[in-house]
């Protein structure tokens, strides 16, 4: 690059951030000036967690390759939560492959949670002796998902820990892994077992992937879910703050028990009754209380993805909600001594992510908004918006590229192909944070469940296939 094309590009930055705010209404100027360090420090953010997750990834490497991460497993009883309503299409298969899990000592325990479709009947003609069916009725039926787990919760304490085979296995070396119902557990699961040899880590996270990838909406999806766990959750594994998300999550019984609360009714369980997001809220109570969180890498768990954009927003306005919801744990989390300076200025900024979304897609509206209506026109070359899409599509490049981890030439332009799909389908679905905060303004807590697809029996698990 010669000096002059240099000076040239630069002088259009300058004039372009000079003049970019000219002719906005006064009122509109703050919203804009948080909206550019929010961003600036996502993007910081966002490198942070990158640089950290290649770490922890070439960390996981080596362990695979000397075989750390299969040894250990038969010191832990694996017990398996599946929560059920109404899931006659996908249970049998989710439990089937929860009897191929390769691990020594293993319970597998379904809540049936009032269902009144086929669901029980497809249970009822599983055999399996690992398997135990809680039945759940009215009124204490349907009551959330958090009431259910806390009911397989007391049962574990109850019966499996208190009678038979397991009496008396210490709570620190028992596994409870969530499952829900169309889950597809790794048959090599017991892998985890490598990071609860360290004794603070209480919970340990799933690389969670869509397997019905038919369309762009699910490939999306599995986008979604690989950026999130390989960047963000990887990122932050070596702090200890990765956080939990529900399908594919192992707890350590012992600190699930230290963080155990009493309902409404009296009732102890680990899980807050209410909580749209169990599973985020859970995590980060773990940490608070001490106990260390992380992602692997390599244990998978697959599930089902939406088609439907309608059923997608459904389901993405209830998460966005629970994300509103734990707004409530950042006094806690500030005061949080389990955990250093920089460690917590990121759970902050985690817990502050709906407010930065909501104020981030404020500032873009109003941008489209003035700009159409010719109330701001700022100096644009073609140079300006080439860097301009440069910075907004390179977070989302970057997340991709490195999740996927693939290697060639044209391996990398698929990579940028599905990093746009990424892209696009993010603001597809970002009006999400600002209907779920209507919701949680309003004090809606109503959810409807998501309805899954039928399964192809050349795809079914053995318990499936039988039933």
């Amino acid at each position: 690059m010669s000096w002059a094309a240099f000076s040239q590009w630069f002088g259009e930055i300058v004039d372009f951030v000079s003049h970019i705010y000219d002719g906005l209404p006064i009122w509109a100027l703050p919203i804009f000036l948080v909206a550019v360090v929010l961003v600036a420090i996502s993007t910081i953010s966002l490198f942070i967690l990158g640089v950290r997750a290649g770490s922890q990834l070439r960390r996981a490497a080596r362990a695979d390759a000397s075989g750390a991460d299969l040894a250990g497993e038969h010191d832990y009883l694996w017990v398996f939560l599946v929560p059920a309503l109404n899931e006659e299409t996908v249970i049998a298969d989710s439990v089937g492959r929860l009897t191929e899990v390769q691990v020594t000592h293993k319970r597998i325990l379904v809540i049936n949670d009032g269902s009144d479709d086929g669901t029980g009947e497809v249970l009822a003609r599983i055999s399996e002796p690992d398997l135990t069916v809680l039945t759940r009725v009215a009124p204490n039926a349907r009551q959330g998902k958090s009431e259910a787990l806390n009911d397989a919760w007391r049962y574990l304490h109850r019966v499996v820990l208190g009678e038979g085979r397991y009496r008396g296995w210490d709570p620190a070396r028992v596994i409870v892994t969530i499952v829900d119902a169309d889950g597809r557990l790794d048959r090599m699961a017991g892998r985890a077992a490598r990071f609860f040899d360290d004794e603070r880590v209480g919970g340990v996270q799933s690389q969670v992937r869509i397997y019905n990838r038919g369309g762009l909406v699910t490939v999306a999806q599995d986008l979604e879910f690989g950026v999130f766990g390989t960047v963000f959750q990887l990122g932050r594994t070596g702090w200890g703050t990765a956080n939990m998300g529900g399908n594919g999550q192992f707890n350590r019984l012992a600190a699930l028990d230290d963080i155990a609360v009493e309902d409404a009714e009296g009732r102890i369980g680990p899980w807050r009754a209410g909580r749209l997001t169990e599973d985020q809220d859970i995590g980060l109570r773990l940490i608070q209380a001490g106990w260390r969180g992380a992602q692997s890498s390599k244990v998978i768990i697959e599930q089902q993805g939406l088609h439907s954009l309608r059923a997608l927003y459904r389901q993405r306005t209830r998460w966005a909600q629970g994300g509103w919801q734990v707004l409530d744990l950042l006094g806690p989390t500030a005061r949080n001594r389990h955990v250093g300076f920089g460690p917590k200025l990121d759970q902050l900024w985690y817990l502050l992510t709906p407010v930065v979304q909501a104020w981030v897609g404020l500032s873009v509206v109003l941008s489209i908004v003035f700009l159409t209506t010719g109330i701001s026109r700022p100096p644009m070359t073609v140079f300006i918006v080439v860097l301009a899409y440069v910075f907004s599509a390179m977070p989302g490049v970057i997340g991709v590229l490195l999740s996927r981890r693939r290697r060639g030439v044209g391996e990398f332009f698929i990579g940028l192909l599905l990093a746009h799909l990424y892209l696009i389908y993010s603001w597809l679905i970002y009006p999400v944070v600002y209907r779920s905060l209507l919701r949680q303004l309003t004090g809606s807590k109503s959810w409807a469940k998501t309805k899954r697809e039928a399964i192809a029996p050349a795809e079914a698990g053995p318990a499936s296939a039988s039933a």
